[in-house]
């Protein structure tokens, strides 16, 4: 089946830089031209529209943007009484366990959490209500009786001894795994074809997917890989284990993906060389140096491309550290493939400029989330909260990164920030150090081929040039010239020559 699709313009970040029609064979495209287009079995008029790329985030969690969608509200709340009377709509005349997701404290005037007491009054079904960062949740009394998670490292207790209801660490990934063994088959394939959905109206055609078995168990990830082909997006998997033989055998080409050396920010449990502003807490590491080494090495020789999770300054230190080492007991043609993997980090918010010449070096792909500057990053933020105006001033150094020759693409983290890459676009664009901003067409870039080139996909991603995936998004405006990009939708998206939405 061959299909012409004929718009105003069509931007293929590659040469010729535009035309006025697609030509699609099948899942490919065929090539892209002006003037009358060729012969086909169906042809698209899309008048003044404009075609790009389809988007690639870097970063998503599918079943928990599932989730997320079930309570969108959550993160509209601005007190812990307001985050009640939300939660409170949502298990009304449910008889079973409820997990919701979104509430950012960050933002209210006053930012005391509903206590152990407020979540026991709301409902003696279990209930677990997770930080918009994941690494932090509140759960009533049954839910911390039943999930076994009373004895675990990560729960909070009070003076006297009794829990308060917030859980972190390992207490927060047994909690929620917990839960996630009471889903039904059915209701996970529910909950990632829901975000799947949400990707691709908003022109996102690939997704990265960081697979949390710690969280989820690995029946999540199987349930993906059983059915991911009947998805309207592509999905590169990436699983958050250590267990080499596990994804080999699954046939995966990566490993690692958002396994977390450290926590979070909001949590208070990234590994920060400082201790926090409004703590002495330094964070969290989950790794020993000699551990994280064995399994950088192993998975490199295993042939796989290894990622981890890193946000403080210091959990960014060892991971490139770590790296380091592995790479020197490399010979020069073993150093050159070791370049040619790109071994991930995901975040690496808080690098410095010395961090990221070492990184640069190793050839390290770095997947950011621009909306998490947005959100967090400005002047009274969630990143100054914790760390204070100086620390916080220097996250996220975007431009730094491309200008030192890091591989760089850009994710989302959903259910964490939209996906929406418009946001990213505009994040990157209205960055908080305006000595980080990048161009548009440079944004884009980084949203389509940077996030192609961190999954090794630059020969079937990112532009739209003959041979590759039929990837792109039509919009009734230009995304590369618009004023605004707030609210941009696409009118058509198409993944792997499906057209996957229309509006």
């Amino acid at each position: 089946m061959r299909t012409v699709y004929r718009a105003s313009r069509v931007h293929t970040l590659s040469y010729p830089s535009t035309g006025e029609w697609i030509l699609v064979d099948d899942r490919h495209v065929q090539r892209v031209g002006t003037g009358d287009p060729p012969e086909a079995d169906r042809i698209v008029e899309l008048p003044g529209a404009t075609i790009i790329p389809g988007f690639v985030d870097s970063h998503v969690h599918l079943t928990g943007t599932g989730i997320h969608l079930q309570a969108p509200d959550l993160g509209t709340a601005t007190s812990a009484e307001a985050l009640m009377r939300i939660v409170g709509r949502v298990v009304e005349n449910r008889d079973g366990p409820v997990l919701v997701h979104g509430y950012d404290e960050s933002t209210w005037p006053v930012r005391a959490l509903p206590t152990l007491a407020d979540l026991d009054a709301i409902s003696d079904v279990p209930l677990a209500v997770v930080r918009v960062d994941g690494h932090l949740t509140l759960a009533n009394s049954r839910a911390l009786k039943e999930s076994g998670v009373l004895e675990r490292n990560g729960l909070e207790v009070d003076e006297t001894g009794q829990a308060t209801g917030k859980v972190t660490l390992e207490a927060n990934a047994s909690l929620r795994r917990w839960f996630s063994t009471h889903l039904a088959e059915g209701d996970v394939e529910e909950l990632q074809l829901a975000a799947a959905s949400l990707a691709v109206s908003n022109g996102v055609t690939t997704i990265h997917e960081m697979s949390m078995p710690r969280e989820r168990g690995i029946r999540d990830l199987e349930i993906l890989l059983a059915h991911r082909s009947r998805l309207p997006v592509d999905v590169a998997p990436y699983v958050a284990t250590t267990d080499i033989p596990q994804v080999m055998d699954l046939g995966l080409p990566a490993i690692g993906g958002d396994l977390p050396v450290d926590g979070s920010i909001g949590a208070r449990t990234a590994w920060v060389a400082e201790p926090y502003d409004d703590t002495a807490d330094t964070g969290t590491s989950n790794f020993d140096d000699d551990a994280l080494a064995q399994f950088f090495h192993d998975g490199h020789l295993a042939g796989l491309q290894v990622g981890v999770h890193a946000i403080g300054d210091a959990a960014i230190e060892q991971v490139v550290a770590t790296w380091e080492r592995v790479y020197l007991t490399l010979d020069s043609r073993g150093r050159r493939h070791f370049r040619a993997r790109r071994h991930r980090v995901e975040h690496f918010e808080m690098a410095s400029r010395s961090l990221m010449e070492r990184a640069a070096a190793l050839g390290l792909g770095i997947s950011v989330q621009p909306s998490f500057d947005s959100t967090w990053g400005g002047a009274g933020g969630l990143y100054e909260q914790g760390l204070g105006a100086s620390r916080a001033f220097g996250m996220n150094a975007f431009r730094d990164m491309v200008d030192r020759g890091l591989e760089v693409g850009a994710g989302s983290d959903t259910p964490i920030t939209p996906i929406d890459p418009m946001t990213a676009i505009t994040a990157l664009e209205l960055h908080h150090d305006p000595s980080q901003r990048l161009t548009r067409e440079h944004a884009v870039r980084i949203c389509t081929i940077g996030s192609a080139r961190l999954a090794h996909h630059e020969d079937k991603k990112g532009t739209l040039e003959p041979g590759k995936h039929a990837d792109f998004a039509a919009y009734d405006v230009d995304p590369l010239s618009a004023e605004s990009l707030d609210g941009l939708r696409p009118i058509l998206t198409v993944s792997i020559g499906r057209d996957v939405y229309a509006a």
